[in-house]
């Protein structure tokens, strides 16, 4: 506290530092205790390190407990994983989207149909399933037992509800959106003109990228 060693401060204006250090060792029990005898120090006091005592050690200030708590985000507001019930992965999991043999990934599966003879019967049977989609349970719309239930308009928080198309837009939402593209992407068109223009074949995404020094170019051995 700003009022901690008035006291002394006083003393030592009226009597002298030499004076009051004599009187000071004598009435006090080690006078020299770095720590001023507390076993725990104030959360303000410094420790001297050295023997000059230039270099001191204390504690943390602001200590971490007067700090404010640290806000971990939670899920977006206004979407339907910001209610804390809603504990189902399956629908975020895009990682195994397409893992089911019953149900690939649709674009995949339409160009391998397209490369293949149109007028094959095999095709045209492999076609007609391709249109039909998943034939697994496609979910009973939120009709129960005691009726109609519209606590999740989606369907996706009961099994008797959970539907393809729900499940394939709720995917479609949490597909990530952070994967890199290479420096090149945004100038393809560019890149394919160049190597026309010189009868090339084009080659695989944009090379040349960047300078290569001199003294990079020459092989040591």
């Amino acid at each position: 506290m700003p009022w901690e060693g008035w006291f002394s401060s006083f003393l030592k204006d009226k009597i002298g530092e030499e004076r009051y250090d004599k009187i000071r060792r004598v009435v006090e029990f080690a006078p020299d205790d770095k720590y001023g005898l507390h076993q725990i120090p104030r959360a303000n006091f410094k420790v001297p390190t050295t023997e000059d005592g230039k270099e001191t050690a204390s504690f943390r200030y602001p200590s971490p407990g007067s700090q404010d708590p640290v806000r971990i985000p939670d899920e977006d507001e206004g979407t339907r994983y910001a209610d804390p019930y809603v504990t189902s992965h399956f629908t975020r999991d895009t990682a195994r989207r397409y893992a089911d043999p019953a149900f690939p990934e649709p674009e995949l599966e339409r160009i391998k149909l397209e490369l293949l003879p149109q007028d094959d019967p095999r095709v045209i049977e492999a076609k007609e399933r391709y249109a039909e989609g998943p034939k697994s349970s496609p979910g009973n719309k939120g009709m129960f037992a005691t009726g109609k239930s519209d606590f999740d308009p989606e369907g996706l928080r009961a099994t008797m509800s959970a539907n393809h198309q729900a499940l394939q837009k709720s995917l479609d939402d949490n597909m990530p959106n952070h994967l890199p593209t290479p420096d090149w992407w945004h100038k393809q068109e560019e890149i394919v003109a160049w190597y026309e223009e010189r009868d090339l074949p084009v080659p695989c995404g944009g090379t040349g990228w960047g300078t290569v020094p001199r003294e990079g170019r020459i092989a040591r051995w």
